[in-house]
């Protein structure tokens, strides 16, 4: 810019931004900054009248976002001292929303907003102002960078993105116990104005719970909630902007809060007094009936354990618990005899396994009971007297002769009339009979004891009222020995005897058997009455059972004999 001729020209130019306040019930904006952005000289000119520099000078120019209206919405001023209104001075704006956004007057320098902005998607723009001569086109003012505000107006309620929430606390929890934090987010500017400034409170949800206004920290309001008696709550929970005052925005969201459980509550049996049918005929380590106490509690707070506290009781019967833990199973430990006994009483206690010390006073945490068992008559198979009968008879004994005799009785109190026989599929069962009513065995025909010594039969007893009611019984019946076998030489043999033998020297030793038994197996040994005696040689009888005889040479012989049996 070439100097002008009155020393007022020489003055430099000041580019001022008036800023136009509207009434929108917001605060002001911040207090201006100015900033000075020093120009250099064209070269060539002299600060020889000492003249102060050129430069831009200006405040931060501010735009009311969410702006509805017929007309453009005001921004600020540019001017030039330069500017006389002759209409010399050209002003021009260029960078981000130039020209689309905001427009200038290039003659005036007012610069208007000409769209509605939201700060939420753009909170300023970057702009460049010049001013020049539209004569000669050269600049007034040298281009320099600006940048145009968007200042916030509450135009966003405060949000929970992320809700409905859920939160849980311990039933019986203490007043003020911590349950759950909430935020909630406002798009607006939070650090200009309370645009963004949030405050929290309860809609729905009391006196059970409270939320502190700042933190959004939800507590409990109340002792001893108890879920048994209420287990969900819906609490519904307001963020206001403005501080939460009177025209400030809000946003609710809903936060599920469950109690969970603690142990406060004892087993209970429904009643004091229970009876229970069961037959005689029940397995032993099988169970026979069940029992439980409700407990209130959930999970392992109602885990319990029972025992049979008295004496007969526990004697005859046992308890367990089953996979729940929460069911009694009992079972038998000995079997059941209705004629002997008809019913047992059993007194049962219940305990919860997992006590907590807190609730104590609540208890005890164990209830007791009174189960009677009826023990129910079965028709039951005949029982013989023994578990297994042995018998003898003796060999060649002829048929029909007795063995011996099984007795079984029906144990039920009718005492129904017994049958008996011979199991056909066991071993000896065409030797033997059996009277049907008298339970007497005989033989079928004579036995022989050196064949079979032993013989092994099994014997049935049934009822008449009930066929299909049997009991089986093994019996063993020995067939005794009698002297019915001679002894026997199991071979003849030649006797060879050297010349060279001496006298007394024994010269063969003969064994023989007999079938019988050790008591009718008793003999001697003799020559025959028959045969000439030989005065070379004896015959010594050792007078062992079974075993041997000797001979023995008496006389030196010259020649060689053949001794023959």
């Amino acid at each position: 810019m070439r100097a002008a001729s009155s020393p007022a020209c020489l003055s430099p130019l000041l580019l001022c931004l008036c800023v136009l306040q509207r009434s929108f019930g917001t605060p002001s904006p911040p207090s201006p900054t100015f900033i000075h952005n020093q120009t250099k000289l064209p070269d060539g000119d002299k600060d020889s009248h000492h003249r102060p520099k050129r430069g831009w000078i200006w405040n931060q120019f501010f735009v009311l976002e969410e702006h509805f209206g017929p007309d453009a919405q005001y921004v600020g001023k540019l001017h030039s001292n330069s500017d006389k209104g002759d209409g010399s001075v050209q002003y021009l704006l260029s960078g981000e929303g130039a020209g689309n956004i905001f427009t200038i007057n290039e003659l005036t320098g007012d610069i208007h907003a000409k769209k509605s902005l939201d700060r939420e998607k753009k909170s300023h723009y970057v702009l460049h102002a010049r001013a020049v001569d539209r004569f000669t086109n050269r600049a007034v003012e040298p281009e320099s960078e600006f940048i145009i505000k968007v200042q916030d107006v509450n135009d966003n309620a405060p949000k929970f993105p992320d809700g409905p929430f859920s939160a849980s606390v311990p039933e019986m929890a203490d007043i003020g116990t911590s349950v759950f934090q909430i935020t909630a987010t406002d798009a607006d500017d939070p650090t200009y104005g309370n645009s963004a400034k949030i405050v929290y409170s309860i809609l729905q949800g009391q006196p059970f719970f409270t939320i502190d206004p700042k933190t959004g920290v939800i507590r409990t309001a109340l002792p001893n909630m108890d879920r048994e008696t209420r287990e969900m709550y819906s609490v519904i929970i307001q963020a206001k902007d403005m501080a939460g005052s009177v025209g400030g925005l809000s946003g609710s969201t809903t936060v599920n809060i469950s109690l969970t459980d603690v142990n406060d509550n004892p087993p209970r049996f429904p009643q004091k007094n229970y009876q229970l049918y069961v037959p005689e005929s029940s397995q032993v380590g099988k169970a026979v009936g069940k029992i439980k106490a409700n407990d209130e509690d959930l999970g392992v707070n109602a885990e319990m354990t029972y025992r049979i506290t008295n004496e007969e009781g526990a004697a005859m019967f046992s308890i367990s618990t089953d996979s729940d833990k929460r069911e009694g199973i009992i079972s038998l430990r000995k079997p059941l005899d209705y004629e002997k006994k008809k019913a047992y009483s059993l007194n049962i206690e219940g305990v919860n396994t997992h006590l907590d010390p807190r609730f104590s006073y609540l208890g005890p945490f164990k209830d007791t009971t009174t189960l009677k068992l009826i023990i129910g008559d079965v028709d039951e198979a005949p029982v013989f007297t023994m578990d297994y009968y042995i018998m003898d008879v003796y060999e060649n004994a002829p048929a029909g002769t007795v063995v011996g005799m099984v007795t079984a009785q029906d144990p039920d109190s009718t005492r129904s009339k017994v049958r008996y026989s011979i199991d056909q599929n066991a071993e000896g069962d065409a030797l033997f009979s059996i009277d049907v009513d008298s339970g007497l065995v005989t033989t079928t025909k004579s036995l022989d004891r050196e064949e079979v010594a032993w013989h092994n039969i099994t014997v049935m007893a049934s009822e008449i009222d009930n066929p299909n009611l049997v009991s089986y019984v093994p019996v063993t019946v020995q067939v005794l020995d009698v002297n019915d076998n001679a002894p026997y030489i199991a071979t003849d043999s030649a006797l060879v005897v050297c010349e060279g033998s001496k006298a007394g020297q024994v010269i063969q030793t003969i064994r023989t058997t007999d079938k019988d038994n050790f008591a009718n197996g008793r003999f001697t040994f003799a020559l025959p009455e028959d045969l000439p005696v030989n005065p070379n040689f004896t015959l010594k009888d050792n007078e062992v059972p079974h075993v041997v005889t000797q001979i023995t040479l008496i006389s030196s012989l010259p020649l060689l004999f053949l001794l023959f049996f």
